[in-house]
């Protein structure tokens, strides 16, 4: 199969290498020249460092790196029989490149956006065969990250949701199947893990280390939300934020923090800058948490309730099904359980209590409860006993 790449950065590489040791041929195109020379120089490196450790023999390794070839034209791909494209997060400018991909590709070729949340509708707008486009979101790494979100747009026709969906699978991948709405599935149901977290600390609840000390320690999340914002720079995780907000008419849910927003506008954008919540300096200590684990519990519990939320919201208006809503939060964001399968073991009644305790105090519609919660609560449901 011959797969096309259109952008270098180290996701469009990173789609590349898993379709390359899938036996595929892929072409990787990038206007800056410059880019290509690096991605190439990278993966080589990363290959090496794969024989290295016994991932891949050197002749697995040669395979691979053959079956990637940097084009100079985007002419060059009018063979693809897909085209993933992994640009800049700017809805005109994929449409400008969809529109021309149009001219070259033959009529069966699928076009695909690994856009994390733009809307796939607005970019199959600009082609004449909509019914092609469709999205297909890998996770960074996307050598290592399972999971992908393949989202059809009301043009996709079954046939392309089918075709690409067989594929992606085919190269080993975990596909959940999401409506395209702003964020699709985990960036959506992801949001309160940073802006509850973020609220907690401007209340002054407790501190950055306190809270990730509880989401991890009690929680059982690999990393907490201050570590991992710190992590993703907050330069990317606010932008999102924002993007998201504006995305749903400013619904309160996903409203960003002020506290986040002034360490973008200082530069504090995390561990790449050197500072963010935490001082990433060499031979910086961080700070200690107040292990009380009382405080540690309710941190856990408002934090995980309003994740849980926002997954039955979504299950609620049809984003995806109960399973690949857990699916995608277990194998996209490696949260430790699913959140409708958690929701079961803290009682619908309990989320519903917890969130009806926070509105009550707040009266901001952030903390509404959904509509499907309160259904399953007023009929004794669980998600994982009944068809919901």
């Amino acid at each position: 199969m011959n797969i096309g790449i259109i952008g270098a950065g180290a996701m469009g590489v990173g789609i590349a290498q898993v379709a390359a040791q899938n036996g595929c041929c892929v072409k990787v195109f990038d206007n800056n020249s410059d880019a290509a020379k690096r991605a190439d120089d990278k993966l080589r490196k990363t290959m090496a460092k794969l024989v290295a450790k016994g991932k891949f023999s050197q002749d697995q390794s040669d395979d691979i790196l053959g079956n990637i070839s940097y084009v100079t034209s985007i002419m060059d791909m009018s063979d693809s029989d897909l085209i993933i494209e992994a640009i800049i997060e700017d809805l005109n400018i994929k449409k400008a490149v969809f529109d021309s991909l149009e001219d070259i590709v033959s009529p069966d070729c699928i076009l695909a956006s690994n856009t994390s949340s733009l809307s796939i509708a607005g970019i199959a707008a600009a082609c004449s065969k909509p019914e092609r486009v469709i999205g297909i979101h890998f996770f960074n790494p996307a050598p290592i990250m399972k999971l992908v979100e393949i989202i059809p747009a009301v043009q996709t026709s079954k046939e392309t949701l089918a075709k690409a969906k067989g594929i992606i699978d085919d190269w080993g991948k975990v596909t959940v199947v999401a409506k395209d709405t702003p964020a699709f599935i985990v960036n959506r149901v992801a949001r309160p893990f940073y802006g509850e977290a973020l609220r907690i600390l401007e209340e002054g609840m407790a501190d950055e280390a306190t809270i990730d000390w509880a989401m991890t320690e009690i929680g059982g999340f690999r990393m907490g939300p201050f570590t991992l914002m710190d992590f993703i720079g907050h330069d990317v995780n606010y932008a999102v934020t924002e993007s998201v907000f504006e995305a749903f008419y400013y619904d309160a849910r996903y409203k960003p923090s002020f506290t986040q927003k002034r360490l973008v506008e200082a530069g504090y954008l995390g561990r790449k800058s050197g500072r963010g919540f935490y001082d990433h300096s060499e031979g910086a200590q961080k700070p200690e948490a107040d292990k009380d684990r009382r405080l540690g519990e309710k941190i856990v519990e408002r934090i995980v309730t309003m994740l849980i939320n926002e997954a039955a919201d979504a299950l609620f208006l049809n984003v995806a099904s109960r399973d690949d809503i857990d699916t995608a939060m277990t194998k996209g964001v490696n949260y430790p359980k699913g959140l409708l399968k958690w929701a079961d073991e803290i009682g619908i009644d309990n989320c519903v209590h917890i969130l009806d305790e926070l509105f009550d105090e707040y009266h901001e519609t952030r903390y509404r409860c959904s509509p499907l919660l309160r259904r399953m609560s007023k009929r004794a449901q669980t998600f994982y006993e009944e068809n919901c």
